[in-house]
């Protein structure tokens, strides 16, 4: 078994990431596997070099361990773009000049009505059938053309081979972005590259994440690389049922710490056995 976490360095890690941590961590331990850290930093906006440093430092706190070196999405950029030019050159990605507003307008036309899918507002159409330029373009999104890839996907049931209906794909999750022009790649796209690479066998997360898991099963279908099992865990939440956010500091490990608590106070808190 190798299971990982994989935390964004955008912010402190608040007992959500503590509980998503240590079970994947536990998990592995437990079956005499390996639990590897991720650093997911494709978002060079938003991604800053101290919280990466307290990333490293809160889960040792922990008592969590892992290889080194660390996986950091940034320095993988060249994998990502070799699989965009692969599905470039297999027809399945189609450039897209439209904004937020722009899908929001048109998925709210009385003829549309705006359905929503895992990434939100899914996506009307707008851009699917412009000219497509013989190179990838690399100055826009780049949206994954559900409706061709409905025609490469089939599952086999009672001996009989089926292929997945465009039309469930198109309605149900649609055109989903694998590449923004200021990223280069999307968090889709990278995780399923990146899982792939390290071979993980069990993606433990929470259930704020299994609707996007139809969409990596697609993408690792079209491209080649295995399927790991996926186990989505409960979320913690805070005294009025809301999810916890990065911006919640209060509830940050590090503000814990400061105050004097324990790692096993940590794992009771998030409902976990004591190590």
């Amino acid at each position: 078994m190798i299971t990982r976490f994989a935390p964004s360095p955008t912010g402190p890690l608040h007992l959500g990431h503590a509980y998503s941590a240590i079970l994947a961590h536990d998990m592995a331990m437990a079956a005499a596997g390996t639990f590897l850290l991720r650093i997911e930093d494709i978002d060079q906006s938003r991604a800053r070099p101290r919280w990466e440093t307290r990333i490293y430092d809160d889960l040792s706190w922990l008592g969590l361990s892992w290889p080194t070196p660390v996986r950091r999405q940034s320095d993988h950029l060249p994998t990502y773009a070799a699989a965009l030019d692969r599905l470039w050159r297999d027809g399945l990605l189609f450039p897209c000049y439209c904004t937020r507003k722009d899908i929001q307008t048109a998925a709210s036309a009385p003829q549309e009505g705006a359905a929503m899918g895992p990434d939100g507002i899914i996506y009307p159409g707008t851009c699917r059938h412009l000219p497509k330029p013989s190179m990838r373009p690399t100055d826009c999104a780049l949206r994954l053309d559900m409706a061709q890839v409905a025609q490469q996907i089939s599952y086999i049931e009672k001996g009989e081979i089926h292929t997945i209906a465009a039309s469930f794909l198109t309605t149900a999750i649609g055109d989903v972005v694998l590449a923004r022009k200021d990223m280069g790649t999307s968090y889709h796209l990278s995780v399923v590259i990146d899982d792939a690479a390290q071979n993980i066998s069990h993606v433990v997360r929470g259930r704020d994440l299994a609707e996007a898991t139809p969409i990596h099963i697609i993408l690792q279908k079209i491209l080649n690389l295995p399927t790991p099992a996926y186990h989505h865990h409960r979320l913690i939440r805070d005294e009025n049922g809301k999810r916890l956010a990065k911006r919640d500091d209060a509830r940050a490990i590090t503000t814990y710490r400061a105050e004097g608590a324990t790692p096993n106070d940590i794992r009771q808190m998030v409902g976990l056995p004591a190590a």
